[in-house]
């Protein structure tokens, strides 16, 4: 989908100015270095140029601004699959130099003077959205609806409110610059950082920050009981991790769906789940006929866990490429007749705007739930889920298959993006030159 499409057709509709120069909140040490860099202090960042262009770039140190802030040095960072959302150009008012990454952790270096409880030189993971810790979704810690992090006009007129700002995504969710660094500026630092204890290394504790969250509030927000049945689209490692917490949740039966190696990958890691290539299928076989013939009447749960740029018929394509529509309505359609009257559907995935399409006639006459799980409020699950990972009760690698260093992240993305099964790219772990040696997962390799 071309950016500048869906940008005028938010315009349109909202009637508001969406051109992809305009900015909200430029907090990038490389964009405005007179305000947030430190520029005794060079660094390496991943800096989004353009559609399906990025860069690692030779920039400068970020700085304290406010007296909540905190300096972290990064020691692990990842690729997230959300990053391709903007690494393809699909999220709007994204400005060339900025530095991407919302998943990172690593080792204070500095804090500002209104700082508390977050303290020098511990490890900590940054939530990827950025609460301010007394608004009242933050006090019921429902930090990712935040109301004074992300200054966005354009959000709130799209939206109807504002949601919290977050880590190197794009000015139209704050336009804060992110982790793909080997520094970061967190805000509000005794709220957005978690300390982890020794026993939890890095490349575990990394993915509090967002995927385990995630994953974790589809299933709990989406309410998978004891028995249920649930189908999840989306073989990535959200999908399989989704699948991990909702088998966790007693679920009965999962059934993963995608179309490649990954479904293969997830089966080797949960052999409990079953698998459903939808490209295997019979010609004018559809993914819901399948599986109503698995399980009659349809699935208790269905959770999307893949997002809306992804069109598979020719129809949706082409009405996001003209900007007739910024989100494709076809898995949605797929979960809402492939559930049983009266069951649940979750939308995880990264759904920005407006789609067509629509099937509203089944989801009323059959009292079909439909949950937008929103961002996942980080805040909320990340202390019960680090409890999970220190009892062994969860283990975070099962996704992981790669670590590299910083240099060769640019290239991860076009790695990541084409999913080849010679790869077999699923969760990387980006270290940096103020990581520690390897704890868990695969050991460092060259892209």
């Amino acid at each position: 989908m071309a950016m500048n499409a869906a940008a005028n057709l938010v315009e349109r509709i909202v009637g508001h100015q969406t051109d992809t120069t305009i900015t909200t909140n430029v907090s990038n040490p490389n964009v405005d270095i007179e305000k947030f860099a430190d520029t005794s202090v060079p660094m390496k960042a991943l800096a989004w140029q353009g559609k399906n262009h990025v860069e690692i770039i030779d920039t400068y140190k970020p700085k304290l601004v406010d007296p909540g802030d905190v300096i972290l040095k990064v020691t692990g960072s990842t690729l997230c699959g959300s990053d391709l959302h903007l690494y393809h150009g699909s999220i709007m008012q994204m400005q060339s130099g900025d530095i991407l990454g919302h998943e990172f952790c690593g080792i204070v270096h500095e804090v500002g003077t209104a700082v508390k409880k977050v303290q020098k030189g511990k490890r900590y993971v940054a939530s990827f959205q950025i609460a301010c810790g007394e608004c009242k979704f933050c006090v019921q810690k429902l930090s990712s609806q935040c109301d004074r992090t992300n200054d966005s006009t354009v959000h709130n007129a799209l939206f109807g409110s504002r949601t919290a700002g977050l880590f190197g995504y794009s000015h139209f969710t704050g336009g804060y610059a992110g982790g793909q660094a080997e520094w970061v500026r967190v805000p509000y630092g005794d709220v957005n950082l978690l300390e982890l204890p020794d026993e939890v290394p890095d490349e575990k504790g990394l993915y509090l920050s967002d995927v385990l969250s995630t994953s974790y509030n589809a299933v709990q927000d989406t309410r998978v009981y004891g028995g249920d049945s649930v189908a999840i689209w989306g073989a990535g490692p959200i999908g399989l991790i989704v699948a991990m917490f909702a088998l966790k949740n007693g679920a009965s039966r999962v059934i993963l769906i995608d179309n490649n190696w990954r479904l293969k990958f997830c089966k080797e890691k949960l052999p409990n789940i079953e698998t459903l290539d939808y490209t295997a299928l019979p010609k004018g076989k559809s993914v819901t006929t399948e599986i109503h013939e698995r399980v009659p009447g349809g699935v208790d749960v269905c959770i999307e866990c893949v997002a809306g740029e992804y069109a598979k018929g020719w129809a949706h394509y082409f009405e996001m490429m003209v900007g007739l529509e910024t989100d494709t309505s076809e898995i949605l359609n797929e979960m809402i007749t492939s559930c049983r009257k009266f069951g649940r559907c979750g939308i995880t995935g990264a759904y920005v705007g407006f789609t067509n399409h629509f099937n509203i006639g089944s989801l009323m006459e059959r009292g079909i739930r439909l949950i937008g799980n929103g961002q996942a409020p980080v805040h909320k699950y990340w202390e019960e889920i680090l409890e999970m990972i220190k009892k062994d009760e969860i283990d975070p690698t099962i996704m992981l298959t790669h670590r590299i260093p910083l240099e060769d992240l640019a290239k991860a993305y076009k790695v990541f993006d084409e999913r080849k099964e010679s790869i077999g790219m699923m969760k990387i772990f980006v270290e940096t030159k103020f990581s520690g040696p390897v704890r868990a997962g695969p050991a460092l390799s060259r892209l």
